[in-house]
């Protein structure tokens, strides 16, 4: 194991448990990072992942209804009142570009979707989609969280395959 990995994981582990599902559940909750992020984190922390995953899952899954409620207001808030009108016509024009690829399944296409897990592929971007397709709160969250789970799942699995060894962690 390098020196870096090494040093890495000895501060994450002399963390204790509290503190690192604080900071798994918080890193779960940054856009493209989410849980694909958090979850490698926790295993070089050495948190088992039944408990890991769960916390992932839940810290992914924080600000979704946020994001469903409120993203087209302040969407339209920030295009008319400040200058970052040309960011937020790039962010509408991502989630509408990937729109036609949930579309035509909605909640299953939107779960598919969340699942799949690569960047730009998560809760976030899942979830202005759903906005942007003025899907029912309700089962735009269900849709998400299963694609949510899904993509956790696979990320533990793939640590537990190969990852972790190729880290060089114990």
């Amino acid at each position: 194991m390098s020196d870096v990995m090494q040093s890495i994981q000895e501060t994450l582990e002399g963390m204790g448990l509290g503190y690192q599902i604080l900071l798994v559940f918080a890193i779960s909750m940054i856009p493209v990072i989410e849980l694909r992020g958090a979850l490698p984190v926790a295993m070089v922390a050495g948190m088992p992942w039944y408990i890991a995953l769960p916390v992932a899952v839940a810290g992914n899954l924080a600000p979704v209804p946020f994001i469903l409620l409120f993203v087209r207001k302040v969407f339209g808030w920030l295009k008319a009142h400040t200058p970052l009108g040309g960011l937020v016509a790039r962010l509408e024009k991502k989630g509408e570009r990937n729109i036609g690829k949930v579309q035509k399944y909605e909640f299953w296409g939107l779960t598919v979707f969340t699942g799949i897990p690569l960047p730009g592929t998560g809760a976030w971007t899942g979830a202005l989609i759903a906005a942007l397709m003025d899907m029912r709160l309700k089962r735009a969250l269900v849709s998400i969280a299963l694609g949510v789970a899904a993509a956790g799942t696979a990320i533990t699995l793939l640590f537990f395959l190969g990852l972790k060894s190729l880290l060089g962690l114990h």
